[in-house]
């Protein structure tokens, strides 16, 4: 998605693509991080979930479509001035079966000219969430969360076959690493990696990496977008996932160890 500032038009625009998506046969289709608003402007983002027009209106389209649908993110009210950064997943029942609230806040300095500090408006969550797919269980972070191996590993080995990692990465942290931390993750994990990703120059200037990614337990490429508003549609085989893992079985090989650091200088 390219997404603007204002929420009924980007609701309208990911209501068609996902309505197009399912005529192309997608059973579980997924959107990139901030599908309702690109805008960090407090009064743009903060509603309470229940009140919250995207949360009726994607829940009610996938029980139209009887499809399984991931809203990468909208912002939601959770008090104290701050809003959390929230990933849904709906079901064909239309119901919301889980949510996740995005734990790593993007507080960085990527060059010069660009810098973030998504703690001043997002309040971190604390919990990472897994859902039960027909396929398989599946994994939910978003953008950030993706530096922090650790989260992806937990929940591979509390079984998670699929890990998304919807994201508006910017370009100069996207061209450095955004193809080689998705790859490493579902390498790591043994885990197919789903990435729907902003792309391009937004509404209100702000520029997204795009490329979008589907990545196979083996770190094989299936799918990938350019910068571009696009669907893609890909065939999963949910068995790849365990033969990766009888293949290269580090998720148990894990093993406890003690960190020795140097000595204190002048000691």
């Amino acid at each position: 998605m390219r997404t603007g500032v204002a929420v009924g038009p980007n609701l309208d625009d990911a209501e068609r693509m996902i309505r197009e998506a399912h005529g192309q046969g997608a059973q579980f289709v997924l959107t990139p991080e901030n599908t309702s608003t690109i805008s960090l402007v407090k009064s743009d983002q903060i509603r309470q979930e229940a009140a919250h027009p995207g949360v009726a209106r994607f829940a009610a389209l996938a029980g139209e479509l009887n499809i399984w649908l991931l809203i990468g993110s909208m912002g939601v009210e959770v008090g104290a001035g701050k809003f959390a950064n929230r990933s849904f997943l709906f079901g064909p029942g239309g119901q919301k079966v889980a949510h996740y609230d995005k734990i790593h806040m993007f507080d960085v300095a990527v060059s010069e000219r660009e810098s973030w500090t998504e703690s001043d408006t997002y309040q971190a969550g604390d919990r990472a969430v897994l859902a039960d797919l027909p396929w398989g269980r599946l994994g939910m972070s978003i953008c950030y969360d993706v530096r922090f191996p650790h989260l992806y590993r937990d929940m591979a080995k509390a079984g998670a076959r699929f890990l998304t990692v919807p994201s508006a990465f910017t370009v100069p942290t996207g061209q450095a690493h955004w193809h080689t931390l998705l790859k490493a993750r579902a390498i790591e994990c043994g885990a197919f990696v789903f990435a729907p990703a902003q792309g391009g120059t937004h509404e209100n200037n702000r520029e997204t990496y795009g490329h979008s990614l589907v990545i196979d337990p083996w770190g094989g490429i299936l799918a990938a977008a350019g910068t571009d508003p696009a669907i893609l549609l890909v065939d999963i085989d949910p068995s790849l996932a365990d033969e990766a893992r009888r293949r290269l079985p580090s998720l148990t090989h894990d093993r406890d160890y003690l960190l020795d650091l140097p000595p204190a200088s002048g000691n």
